[in-house]
């Protein structure tokens, strides 16, 4: 393939983490049914699971575990596909030098077992605060093939530097031959992203002002003035036109129920769901963005400590067309003086529901390093 690196199958499966501490099945044989297939990157690799055949899993990305090999992916965060089968998410391989950024594949095979993948861009824009400021998370594509992508900016203190960025297609494998513009440059601990039918664009903010931010307009489509894009940051990358995007706080965050909102995702029934990490939640709000109910929280009288909470701390969630709620678990635990992943305390999990209730999550994987990202194909 033109333009491409490849890598081969490989079954074995490791593990990744985006630190995001205050702060995207069925039958695949011959009977006709719609194969429901998840990913979930972690430890520099992307898993892929088969959740209708036993939770049959491949790493279709076998990661770059020192991150030093400037070709050999080093992946995390929220998985995006689009039409084509292609899909991208964070990659951070050969870090300082380059950036992270995200890179986009090509996915080819039928199934889980039989899956390769071949990486056909790398985007990496410029983050406030240098290059080594520079930390991925969100994705989003819209139909047109244009992508929404969010990088994390200062995680703990301090203000807001987080950016949504759209970038224009074509894409390719030299950074610095791709466009973007970027939407907006102060979003604190920026997460994952959700688009709806409307190109309406929710991003996920975990402190300050935390919650779910929504960006309505007419996106750039070029990264000059003639596509909306002629202003330009502090760093002389290209931004949106004033008065063209509006954000305005659609999901009201900080508070007991969503501390630290860290990603959002439609019901597909008119609501929204979105993952605080901190606490163990995750809320459902309505259609004008008010709160509904937990649908998970740890049960009750367990403390973060030692041990994770039973029931996981989610950062990475996706629905699929079925209803079904998928969650990554980072594992997160209390330490003297710190609170992060535990060693090999990571999740990925499910919440079915029946009568419109939920049921409790189910195990989809354990013994897990730092997942932090869901993706859903449907095919």
């Amino acid at each position: 393939m033109a333009n491409s690196i490849t890598w081969p199958v490989r079954t074995a499966v490791c593990v990744t983490f985006l630190v995001v501490f205050a702060a995207c099945g069925g039958d695949n044989g011959s009977s006709g049914q719609q194969s429901i297939v998840l990913f979930s990157p972690e430890g520099q690799d992307l898993n892929a699971y088969d959740v209708s055949n036993g939770n049959l899993r491949q790493a279709v990305i076998s990661g770059n575990e020192e991150e030093a090999d400037p070709v050999l992916p080093s992946v995390n965060g929220q998985v995006c596909f689009n039409s084509s089968r292609q899909f991208v998410l964070g990659d951070d391989a050969g870090e300082p030098n380059p950036p992270p950024g995200w890179g986009i594949f090509q996915l080819f095979g039928d199934r889980v077992g039989e899956f390769s993948v071949a990486q056909i861009a790398r985007l990496i824009p410029s983050y406030i605060g240098g290059p080594e400021a520079g930390d991925n998370y969100g994705c989003g594509f819209l139909p047109d093939g244009r992508l929404l992508l969010t990088d994390i900016g200062e995680k703990v203190t301090g203000p807001g530097t987080g950016q949504l960025t759209i970038w224009f297609p074509p894409f390719h494998l030299i950074p610095s031959e791709n466009h973007y513009c970027k939407i907006d440059n102060a979003i604190a601990t920026a997460g994952g992203i959700y688009i709806d039918d409307q190109e309406r664009i929710y991003v996920a903010s975990a402190r300050n002002d935390a919650g779910i931010y929504r960006y309505t307009g007419a996106l750039p489509t070029s990264d000059d003035a003639a596509g909306g894009c002629g202003g330009v940051d502090e760093l002389g990358a290209p931004f949106v036109d004033p008065g063209r995007i509006t954000k305005e706080l659609f999901i009201v965050g900080g508070d007991t129920n969503i501390p630290s909102p860290n990603a959002v995702v439609s019901s597909g029934h008119g609501t929204f769901y979105v993952s605080s990490v901190i606490n163990g939640v995750i809320a459902e709000y309505d259609a004008s963005g008010k709160f509904v109910r937990r649908i998970l929280e740890p049960p009750a009288g367990e403390m973060l400590g030692p041990q994770p909470y039973s029931t996981g701390t989610p950062l990475g969630i996706g629905v699929d067309s079925q209803g079904t709620l998928y969650y990554a678990d980072l594992g997160l635990v209390v330490t003297p003086g710190n609170i992060g992943p535990g060693d090999h305390t990571g999740t990925v999990r499910r919440i079915r529901f029946e009568n419109g209730q939920p049921l409790a999550p189910e195990i989809i994987d354990q013994g897990l390093r730092f997942p932090d990202g869901i993706g859903i194909l449907e095919q």
